[in-house]
């Protein structure tokens, strides 16, 4: 995971490298903008200097990561004018939150569906979940977003959009507070989900009916084991291995849909501080999002390689 991270922060850099010029063009054409004063190249390499953006790209490198790891400091974000913790500050957590919930979310769907799809392979109710599978991955998540919204306030006269109520919207964090927002997160969770547990269904719908087939389950079915207790010890186990290991893509699957279906439900999240980030040219603030995204993903890998060494005795962790 270190060098993982370590070789990500390099890759992370360059991306915040690629766009050409940096926040002091930026800067300089919304100071001066509508002004008439005329902005000659020495001003902006001027601000160029006092935002440290004039050193070499090795040395900022050094500089960045280094703050990040020996102190916690992702450094200044120019467009605020204030340090990359404040700014991404509570939206870190409300991010965590929509991911937690969306991931909970789609495997509690997904698996007991898909084994259920394959249990009762060719029937009705497997087509139907094929059909469904199928608007899931077709159809965008945030159609799903808008229809949800125009049928809560047409039939309910509500608005559900945001994760928090207006009075606890700016208000500190307390119990009051985290339930409303618990409230309000079933809305993300659920069209986030659509996709990934369309997908997923379809996975373990695929692994579970290839499971069933194994001699292991014909063998203990001729021992009169009890046909719930067989599924669950023996295809069910083994049939959910590709989920468990695919959570940090499914991490990745909900992260990179977030920012549109954000600006839909008008959340505040870190998928649209990062586009933000991008227009402004704001590089600090990208990065460290990216940064935490990828740590984000690379430990839900671990977690999943130590999940699959649990469910699965066929797998060693060693030699």
């Amino acid at each position: 995971m270190v060098v993982t991270m370590l070789l990500v922060s390099v890759m992370v850099f360059l991306i915040m490298e690629i766009p050409p010029g940096d926040y002091a063009d930026r800067y300089a054409f919304r100071k001066y903008s509508g002004t008439g004063v005329n902005v000659t190249e020495a001003d902006i390499e001027a601000i160029r200097r006092d935002l440290g953006l004039d050193q070499p790209m090795l040395l900022r490198y050094f500089d960045w990561i280094g703050g990040i790891v020996l102190r916690g400091d992702f450094g200044q974000a120019f467009a605020f004018e204030t340090s990359v913790a404040k700014v991404i500050g509570d939206k870190v957590w409300l991010t965590a939150g929509i991911l937690f919930a969306t991931l909970l979310l789609t495997y509690l769907v997904s698996i007991p569906v898909g084994i259920y799809a394959a249990v009762r392979r060719g029937s009705a109710v497997d087509y139907g979940l094929t059909v469904f599978s199928y608007l899931g991955l077709a159809l965008p998540n945030f159609l799903l977003a808008l229809v949800m919204l125009y049928f809560a306030n047409r039939w309910f006269g509500a608005d559900i959009g945001g994760l928090f109520s207006d009075q606890y919207r700016d208000a500190p964090w307390s119990l009051a507070k985290a339930w409303d927002m618990a409230k309000h997160l079933w809305l993300s969770a659920v069209v986030l989900a659509w996709s990934a547990v369309a997908y997923q269904i379809q996975t373990v719908r695929a692994t579970m009916s290839d499971e069933l087939n194994k001699l292991s389950v014909t063998a203990a079915r001729a021992r009169g084991v009890p046909e719930l207790k067989l599924l669950v010890k023996y295809p069910a186990r083994l049939a959910i291995n590709p989920v468990v290991s695919t959570i940090g893509f499914d991490v990745n699957r909900i992260f990179s849909e977030l920012p549109i279906v954000a600006v839909v439900l008008g959340l505040t999240e870190l998928g649209e501080l990062l586009l933000k980030a991008y227009l402004d040219l704001d590089m600090n603030v990208a990065g460290a999002i990216l940064l935490l995204l990828t740590f984000a993903i690379v430990f839900m890998n671990f977690l999943s390689d130590l999940l699959l060494g649990w469910l699965d005795p066929r797998i060693k962790l060693g030699v």
